[in-house]
């Protein structure tokens, strides 16, 4: 039995001081002012008890990526994302050929039950190839196909997210029967949606949106599109706030017309997570990252290199979110959105304890992982 004391204790609705986090193996048993006898004491020293983050959108960090289609690398980003605060991802996929697709969600159902000392892997987001060429970013349009379910029925265990054009989808068909026979979240996104077709889906189960204002058309107030959809619906929205990707003062008007509940703070993170400058690979094709920014050589945008402490950080003091909520778009809303909350993403009793205590600036020092101590700042 572990019991965490002297924190500020962040719940799904309120800053709790005066109260510890009382944990047995792996769950939280507990959230009392009294610490049991026998208790293995951590002390947080003051800083901010936190739920780990969760994040539902990330291509790689440390040097490797997803598509390296190795179950190692992906352990090793799940080992690199923990000290940022991450406990919990979903491996992302990149459009390219179906063999290496289908090597990657391999090497994902692989490292889902391998040893693991850092953040835990919950299935895989699949970001393409089901998506449109107007809209495919960083992208390899020459992997572009049609929605297809048959395609993706041999992962359908293991895959949570699945980034789409619904305008591609025809009679929503795929959009159907992924929701008839899988508890998969379907997400609009690399789509030259308008607003009509992107609310049908919505209306047929699609129930998120993948990084709002990346990949899609502009807002126009007579073509509202995928944005107008999203701003206009009941469902969860993906932001990369790297104050690059969405100028920073554009998270106010989200949290205005999204509430608290749906929006969903993601990295996106390409290979160069964590390193430095330099030329990395992203899905087969070349990125420069200069001075954070990771872009293609004509200039598209190419992921980023973003960490889920700094997305918080940046959406909070550009925002009149509370602490609270900011931290419940990186954990408690991206497990909603993949039907985790069960589970992941919050501090409560009967829940997993994913823990992480953070200072004033959302630096990260200590990470727990399933009541396992992963990461402690030197």
């Amino acid at each position: 039995m572990k019991a965490i004391i002297n924190g500020q204790i962040v719940t799904p609705t309120k800053i709790l001081s005066g109260y510890n986090v009382i944990i047995e193996d792996d769950l939280i048993t507990a959230i009392e002012t009294f610490v049991p006898e026998d208790a293995h004491i951590i002390d947080a020293g003051g800083l901010i008890v936190s739920p780990g983050f969760v994040d539902v959108h990330i291509h790689g960090s440390m040097g490797f990526d997803v598509m390296d289609a190795n179950a190692a690398a992906i352990l090793e980003i799940a080992k690199g994302i923990a000290q940022n605060g991450t406990t919990s991802f979903l491996p992302t996929t990149m459009t390219m050929a179906k063999a290496n697709i289908f090597d990657s969600l391999l090497a994902i159902r692989q490292s889902i039950t391998a040893s693991n000392s850092g953040a835990q892997i919950l299935g895989a987001h699949l970001e393409g190839p089901f998506i449109n060429a107007k809209f495919k970013g960083a992208q390899n349009e020459t992997f572009i196909v049609k929605p297809d379910y048959e395609w993706i029925r041999e992962f359908d265990d293991i895959i949570k997210l699945i980034t789409y054009a619904p305008e591609m989808d025809d009679s929503l068909a795929f959009t159907k029967k992924v929701k008839a026979n899988t508890d998969i979240t379907l997400s609009i996104g690399h789509s030259d949606a308008t607003f009509e077709q992107a609310k049908e889906a919505i209306s047929c189960g699609c129930s998120h949106v993948t990084h709002l204002f990346n990949g899609m058309p502009p807002l126009h107030h007579r073509n509202p599109g995928i944005i107008g959809a999203a701003l206009t619906s009941d469902v969860f929205t993906e932001l990369i706030a790297d104050n690059v990707h969405v100028d920073k003062n554009l998270y106010q008007f989200v949290l205005n017309n999204k509430g608290s509940e749906k929006i969903v703070l993601i990295t996106d993170s390409m290979r160069a997570g964590c390193m430095k400058d330099g030329v990395y690979d992203l899905g087969g094709q070349s990125a420069t990252v200069i001075e954070g920014v990771a872009r293609l050589a004509n200039g598209t945008l190419a992921g980023s290199v973003l960490t889920l402490n700094q997305a918080v950080k940046h959406f909070y003091e550009s925002t009149d979110a509370t602490l609270e909520e900011a931290i419940n778009f990186a954990s408690l809303n991206p497990a909603t959105t993949i039907k985790l909350q069960h589970k992941k993403g919050s501090i409560e009793v009967g829940k997993d304890a994913d823990i992480i205590f953070l200072d004033n600036d959302f630096n990260c020092h200590f990470t727990m992982i399933g009541g396992e101590i992963v990461y402690e700042i030197p």
